[in-house]
């Protein structure tokens, strides 16, 4: 994805949230998995967080991630 298209798309969502139509430009799709989007699958907790124990979990999603 280059530049000029990551205008284009960002110029189609403010058009969008401003109820304008503009014409449309296609981005070809590109699927990335980095280590960083990855959560792991931990069971729920009712309890304390597992990161910060003297508090309550929030379901944050910071321990099933690598905290990015």
């Amino acid at each position: 994805m280059n530049e000029e298209i990551l205008r284009q798309m960002v110029r189609e969502a403010v058009a969008r949230r401003l109820g304008k139509n503009e014409e449309t430009v296609e981005v070809p799709a590109v699927l990335m998995q980095h280590s960083s989007h990855y959560r792991y699958a931990l069971p729920p907790s009712d309890g304390p967080c597992v990161i910060e124990p003297n508090v309550h979990c929030n379901h944050c999603g910071y321990c099933e991630s690598h905290g990015h």
